[in-house]
């Protein structure tokens, strides 16, 4: 069974930075990309940025030159380098592991915008 946690969510000045980190756990062979998700209640869930185990990224439109995804050198572990933050980055934030089975995600971690 595979679990992730996320961690590194709290409130931040809108300018600021937080790094988000997710940790993964439990049998994982093969996957075919990692993944940072956010949502805001009554919306739906969006796409922030992507590592896939080929090592290429891709990012939302909105947070393209701002934030930076990577893989730790314990490859288990994921960021989400988070720059220049705005009001509109407050959400939920999850990780999300996408493998030939199934997708798995954490429980989310909250990250608050103050203007």
């Amino acid at each position: 069974q595979v679990q992730l946690v996320e961690s590194g969510g709290g409130l931040v000045q809108g300018g600021g930075s937080l790094t988000l980190s997710c940790v993964a756990s439990g049998s994982i062979f093969s996957f075919h990309a990692m993944g940072w998700y956010r949502q805001t209640p009554g919306k739906q869930r969006e796409l922030v940025a992507v590592l896939t185990s080929g090592g290429s990224t891709n990012y939302g439109d909105s947070v393209k030159g701002r934030f930076t995804i990577s893989r730790g050198d314990a490859k288990n572990t994921m960021y989400l380098q988070m720059n220049s933050l705005k009001p509109e980055d407050t959400a939920v934030y999850s990780c999300n592991l996408h493998t030939p089975a199934r997708d798995y995600w954490g429980q989310g971690t909250q990250v608050t915008v103050s203007s």
